[in-house]
């Protein structure tokens, strides 16, 4: 883009204090816009031909319905993919309606097609390209009643009561949830009872963890304990999400011990806290205590998200020697690599990270709201504008869903700890490339030597699978590495049945896509896979070890009180 256009931006920022700019646009959508507006004007030839383009479509549009309404089969110009915003079949069997979800799609196309015309630099193309698509989510028909075939349907078959049912949800939400549909309903999703469910104890707590030991459930278990370190961005219960669809009570039915590091929810007084406190006072103090209860010298480390890159900087921190006491390692949609981060990087900009750290410093944290309101933009479709119709305009309540549930339990990140992660991981892949320093020491991934089984989903949108795949070839030791179905929550949340299926591929092969094409296709979930890995790194069967120990007794009952904080 001329750098006409981003002097421009730039001008209209410096007539705002920066303060005002990290409150009020903290993540450069002002900037965005206006370069986008500005490269626009510029390239009045690539605008033209959008917009003739648009016209091209609208025209065999217009054709195409009026060929159904006299009685034609006619497919569409647009292409349509799976939506469940467009599920209802008036949809396709009304000319009506098919011409206009046609010329909605068109309009998209048309809003995505005038980012390229403008001819913007890559991150102001990539949040660009985000806003855009935005636009098209809140002007999609089905957000409207007399576009909604499904919510009229639903008002005449009520007689008008859906209607005013969805006003009154409209308010509500307007005024208790930011104006924001609600997803799910929380009242019937109680955490220590219909999720995170499985039996246990505390067996330890300090300031900023409490250890949970889960009960056996087979008369005998295997040798070497399994930990599990969750992501402290949400609750920890994602692992052990509810009955019948826990990755933790999957474990302990597979004759595992099992204990997992549910985090404290950071306040003001945490602003200092960083992230080699959360190596030193979460997994590395849990592998004292669980040697303590269990005897034994070697445990299995299970890492998900930003949980697995902790134990993945564990095992490869020289001084503390935790490598020792690292059997193997299990990660979860996991990135140890961070040069390709998919939509996430239209929020990793440095500007962005310098606005978050000038929040973070007013109030020693980042907002809980905040990493969850950037996933949702993400896909927005589905997770804020797929609840518009039913929720406001057919006059339903929303579902109770426990991953959604499990998603709206988000906590806020240290400040220091958070501004340490943005920048040397997202910012700078300090980890990757082994510049990485923590405790004063260097990091290097090819010293983690340990057997490696790593899980990744294939519509992950926040750890994106050719990002995990890269992991294989920065760790030392044996890597067996195997692609889920679904996206970063979905595909954890993956217990058996008869539709889940995964991919196992050949050792060795460098490029993800490569490795994609040559894997085999194996019906069933990935948890059974792992659970015949691990079971063959987890040592001999013996009598399970007790609740607690004479050092660490057990303190509550789980899922403790962390998790409700």
């Amino acid at each position: 883009m001329p750098a006409a256009g981003k002097d421009l931006a730039s001008t209209l920022e410096a007539l705002l204090p920066p303060t005002v700019l990290a409150k009020r646009d903290p993540a450069l959508w002002g900037r965005t816009v206006v370069r986008l507006a500005q490269g626009l004007v510029t390239h009045p030839a690539n605008v033209t031909r959008v917009v003739a383009a648009f016209a091209g479509d609208s025209t065999r549009i217009t054709l195409a319905a009026a060929s159904r309404m006299a009685g034609g089969e006619v497919e569409g110009p647009m292409p349509v993919e799976k939506d469940l915003r467009f599920k209802d079949t008036t949809w396709t069997e009304n000319a009506f309606y098919f011409g206009l979800r046609q010329e909605y799609l068109a309009l998209v196309r048309m809003l995505d097609d005038l980012v390229d015309a403008a001819e913007l630099d890559k991150d102001s193309h990539d949040r660009a390209g985000l806003i855009m698509k935005l636009v098209a989510s809140m002007l999609s028909p089905t957000n409207m009643l007399p576009g909604n075939p499904s919510a009229l349907k639903r008002a005449f078959e009520t007689g008008g009561s859906s209607v005013l049912n969805g006003l009154r949800n409209l308010i509500d939400d307007v005024v208790n949830n930011q104006g924001r549909p609600r997803q799910v309903d929380n009242s019937k999703l109680r955490v220590g009872q219909e999720m995170a469910a499985t039996p246990g104890k505390v067996v330890f707590r300090n300031e900023l963890i409490e250890l949970i030991q889960f009960e056996p459930r087979t008369e005998t278990v295997h040798a070497i304990p399994i930990l599990c370190s969750p992501p402290w961005i949400n609750k920890y219960y994602i692992m052990d999400l509810a009955p019948g669809r826990s990755f933790i009570e999957w474990a302990v039915q597979h004759g595992h011990t099992v204990f997992v590091i549910s985090y404290r929810n950071p306040d003001k007084s945490m602003a200092a806290t960083s992230l080699e406190d959360y190596l030193v006072l979460g997994p590395h103090t849990a592998l004292d205590v669980i040697g303590d209860i269990t005897g034994a010298a070697k445990v299995n480390l299970v890492g998900l998200c930003l949980g697995g890159a902790l134990t993945a900087l564990l095992a490869a921190l020289p001084s503390e020697q935790d490598a020792d006491r690292i059997n193997s390692l299990s990660l979860q949609n996991t990135l140890l690599d961070y040069s390709e981060v998919g939509p996430l990087s239209s929020f990793v900009h440095p500007d962005i990270v310098e606005r978050l750290e000038a929040n973070m410093a007013e109030k020693g944290y980042l907002e809980a709201g905040s990493m969850a309101g950037a996933f949702n933009l993400l896909r927005a479709n589905d997770l804020i504008f797929n609840y518009i119709g039913p929720n406001w305009l057919e006059g339903a309540d929303p579902p109770a869903f426990d991953i959604l549930a499990w998603n709206n339990d988000s906590t806020r990140m240290p400040a220091a700890m958070h501004s340490f992660y943005l920048r040397n991981f997202y910012l700078e892949n300090r980890l990757a490339s082994g510049t990485l320093e923590l405790r004063g020491e260097p990091l290097a991934l090819k010293t983690v030597t340990m057997d490696t089984f790593i899980v990744a989903a294939e519509n992950d949108h926040i750890a994106p699978w050719r990002g995990s795949f890269a992991s294989t070839r920065l760790l030392g030791g044996d890597v067996t590495f195997v692609l889920s179905t679904a996206g970063h929550i979905a595909g954890v949340v993956n217990p058996p049945s008869a539709k889940a299926k995964h991919w196992i591929g050949t050792d060795g092969i460098a490029d993800p896509d490569t490795w994609r094409q040559k894997a085999t296709e194996v019906k069933g979930s990935w948890w059974e896979t792992w659970a015949e890995w691990i079971g063959e790194r987890a040592g001999a069967m013996q009598d399970p070890p007790p609740m607690g120990s004479d050092t660490y007794p057990p303190i509550a009952d789980a899922p403790g009180t962390y998790v409700k904080g």
